[in-house]
């Protein structure tokens, strides 16, 4: 079975799979901050861009294929729930590049475009 990388402990097509196939949407800024977590964790380029706002989303992605997301933490949010139209996620993100670690640290904005959660953009902490 395979884990979903969000780190939830479900099934990745328990969880998230089943947002970047489009069986279903997310409900939270939380879950769409997750998905694409897991987007960048498997590589589906193809879903980090649909989920982002049209008004900041580049044109073209290009995934770095020997960096490798490891794990997801969530520190906090704000707002972001089903009946909120916008909200933020700060998160700690770890990788690996080779054979050193790192770690993104981010609050995120997301807000709903055509009644849908999306990523606006974040603001990096120097440190993880």
């Amino acid at each position: 079975m395979n884990r979903c990388p969000c780190g939830t402990g479900e099934t990745l097509d328990e969880c998230c799979g089943r947002l970047h196939s489009g069986e279903a949407k997310a409900a939270t800024a939380e879950q769409l901050m997750r998905s694409r977590f897991s987007a960048f964790a498997v590589g589906d380029e193809a879903y980090l861009l649909s989920s982002w706002h049209s008004s900041t989303r580049p044109a073209e992605l290009d995934l770095d294929p020997g960096q490798r997301w490891t794990a997801l933490e969530i520190i906090g949010k704000s707002r972001g729930g089903p009946f909120d139209k916008e909200g933020t996620v700060e998160f700690r993100a770890h990788y690996r590049e080779g054979r050193t670690a790192g770690v993104l640290h981010e609050n995120s904005t997301f807000t709903r475009e055509n009644g849908h959660w999306v990523y606006v953009d974040g603001t990096q902490s120097p440190r993880g």
